[in-house]
């Protein structure tokens, strides 16, 4: 099958070629690999353009949208699938896309999510918060296993997703402009049209951050602000309901794992989360 991989970039570094090369290694690598940067200051775009099979898309950092700009970049491929990716994200192992695609043979299955796996260096609280949302379970569901799955019906992550494009385009792509999230809001249109999506937990990706709260809370509030204008397509008591369930895990296992120092950190920062998430949401409802 083959497929594209779309990488929207602003200053990989070192990064970006780290992740080219896995790619290229993959036991099915892609036909191309599109970076859309958005005036990086870094020398990593040049680098990557003397890669095999890469082809580079320069925009203005102004003109960057979530939606807009990886919709502009599914329409300059010409594969049937193409697999979203982000800067900071990389393949564990060669057959992680190859796993990936598996599902789309079901021909009514319109996206895969792959596994995400904290990188070495992640705080334990990190690992765990992954590990809660991206379990070593595969699964394929529909619109009617929503009731049972809640908000988690709507896991789509564009670290590492592949999209079969016919479904893309008939419903229209990525909705555009938006803050964040497009990906979430692109599941809930595929399920509302009738199409299948899929978790491949064998396709697995290392991922992970290192925010301050700070950026927490600047990331949540812009959260908050797209639950404002769309959270009635994913049920607020769902996001609510799943929150405490991620904060039990955590704790849990960071207790279990006598890693307490940890404990009062997570909850700063799922505090930082909630307040942001919140301040934003009032934001939303103002617009």
């Amino acid at each position: 099958m083959k497929y594209s991989v779309i990488i929207p970039t602003l200053n990989a570094g070192k990064k970006l070629g780290c992740l080219i090369n896995a790619l290229l290694m993959q036991t099915v690598p892609p036909a191309e690999i599109v970076i859309v940067d958005s005036e990086s200051d870094d020398d990593a775009i040049l680098q990557a353009e003397e890669c095999d099979r890469v082809r580079v898309i320069r925009i203005k950092r102004t003109e960057f949208d979530h939606g807009g700009t990886r919709d502009m970049a599914v329409r300059a491929c010409t594969t049937p699938v193409v697999v979203m990716m982000t800067q900071d994200a990389l393949p564990e192992g060669e057959q992680c896309i190859e796993k990936l695609l598996e599902p789309l043979v079901d021909p009514n299955v319109a996206a895969v999510c792959a596994r995400q796996v904290a990188y070495d260096d992640a705080t334990a609280a990190e690992k765990a918060v992954r590990e809660f949302r991206y379990p070593e379970t595969s699964c394929v569901w529909n619109k009617a296993d929503i009731k049972q799955k809640g908000i988690a019906s709507y896991l789509l992550s564009d670290v590492c997703t592949a999209y079969r494009v016919s479904a893309y385009e008939a419903i229209g792509g990525f909705k555009n402009p938006i803050i964040t999230n497009e990906d979430m809001l692109i599941a809930a249109d595929f399920l509302d049209a009738g199409y299948k999506l899929a978790y491949q937990a064998e396709a697995v990706v290392r991922h992970s951050h290192h925010y301050t709260l700070k950026q927490e809370y600047r990331r949540n509030c812009l959260i908050g602000q797209f639950l404002a204008k769309y959270g009635d397509r994913f049920g607020t008591e769902g996001e609510m309901g799943e929150g405490i369930r991620l904060v039990k895990f955590v704790t849990q296992k960071l207790a279990t794992e006598h890693r307490v120092s940890e404990i009062i950190p997570f909850w700063l920062n799922c505090a930082s989360r909630l307040l942001g998430n919140r301040k934003g949401k009032r934001i939303g409802a103002q617009e």
